[in-house]
């Protein structure tokens, strides 16, 4: 018996974070009884062939997200869906403005998954003023309006103008979405046995691979190979930085690959540079391996992952002096493996599927069996 219909809205299904966890926490909501429908602005991405068996695809036919409003408000008069969730600007603005037009009576959550007033910090003043004046107008239809991280919260307050307690955190789902399953053969591409420096994300400017890379170069450690699992733009220049550097041998970008699960497993350590993080989905994977953790103390996710640096080492953004000292003593200490895959149990897929449910349909556990 169906329970209800849950709707997802998203770009497309790309390989990023934020669809990821949609995927495994529709997974877990179809197993509660749920429908799920991903209602997408157009049916692309990698992820779409792991589409959740018994999850359906709605195609809005919107290359673009001004053109979307219009499919949007057909899809929720005609299929009238109990809940919609929907994430990342402007599809934040999107949603509630869609459902307040067609009168939508289900429930609408949104979920901001960075900083937005960082991420589009470069965008100049007619950009921040349209941030500002969509979030201001649209989240208030909002039924739950979610940060992923507190800090996230509380930039979404400031930008919006709404109280701080309209927010509620939901930190992302990253443990359990690539569990530990066995043992895994090292990857060929790290070569003969030797220690290993891992970092996973998008190569982009705000992921700073290049300062991971200077730091990497003061390290002063024999048999050592930074690997950098990602693609994107940054790649050129970050090759160049490896032979500015005389790298040549010891990095290896070997780019996206859909399951990282054996580069954790055979990671000694796992470095994020990043400027600012929404969250930092990456630092609880590795931690689910019990890989030590060194990172930026950027702004949002990190430092709440890590509880100030109980579970891992935090230094000042932007300095590699800072970054190499931190990942040189990481290397040389002894860790507590056992705890840091504990605190990654904290961020499991199944409670964070949970607590969205509680925000989208908040009577479901009443309907649940004893």
């Amino acid at each position: 018996m169906i329970m209800a219909t849950l709707a997802i809205l998203l770009p497309d299904l790309g390989p990023g974070g934020a669809e990821r966890m949609r995927l495994q926490m529709a997974a877990i909501w179809l197993r509660r009884g749920f429908a799920v429908e991903f209602v997408l602005l157009r049916r692309a991405g990698e992820l779409i062939q792991e589409l959740p068996e018994g999850a359906s695809l709605v195609d809005l036919g919107a290359p673009r997200i001004r053109s979307a409003f219009v499919p949007l408000t057909r899809y929720l008069r005609g299929r009238r869906p109990q809940a919609l969730l929907a994430a990342m600007w402007p599809l934040t603005v999107l949603a509630p403005l869609a459902a307040r037009a067609v009168r939508f009576r289900g429930r609408v959550a949104i979920s901001e998954h960075s900083p937005l007033s960082l991420a589009y910090a470069g965008r100049g003043r007619v950009h921040r003023a349209v941030l500002r004046g969509s979030t201001r107008f649209a989240y208030p239809w909002a039924d739950a309006r979610i940060g992923v991280s507190a800090g996230v919260a509380d930039g979404l307050a400031a930008l919006s103008g709404l109280p701080r307690s309209d927010f509620r955190v939901v930190h992302n789902p990253a443990a359990g979405m690539r569990a530990p399953t066995g043992l895994l053969q090292r990857p060929r591409v790290l070569g003969e046995p030797g220690r290993v420096v891992l970092t996973v994300g998008t190569l982009k400017k705000v992921k700073r691979h290049d300062l991971l890379l200077r730091a990497f170069a003061r390290l002063a450690e024999p048999d050592l190979t930074l690997c950098i699992l990602g693609e994107g733009e940054e790649r050129p220049r970050l090759e160049a930085l490896v032979r500015d550097l005389r790298l040549h041998g010891r990095v290896s970008m070997p780019g996206y690959v859909a399951d990282p699960s054996a580069w954790y497993a055979h990671a000694d350590l796992f470095v994020l540079a990043s400027d600012y993080e929404g969250f930092g989905n990456v630092i609880v994977e590795a931690m689910e391996y019990g890989v030590p953790i060194v990172s930026t103390d950027c702004p949002a996710g990190p430092s709440e992952i890590l509880e100030g640096g109980k579970y891992g080492t935090l230094t000042p953004v932007g300095d590699p002096e800072a970054l190499a000292a931190a990942m040189q003593a990481a290397l040389r200490g002894t860790h507590d493996r056992s705890a840091l895959k504990a605190r990654a149990r904290d961020f499991s897929v199944e409670k964070i599927a949970d607590e969205y449910l509680d925000l989208l349909l908040p009577d479901w556990r009443a309907g649940r069996p004893a």
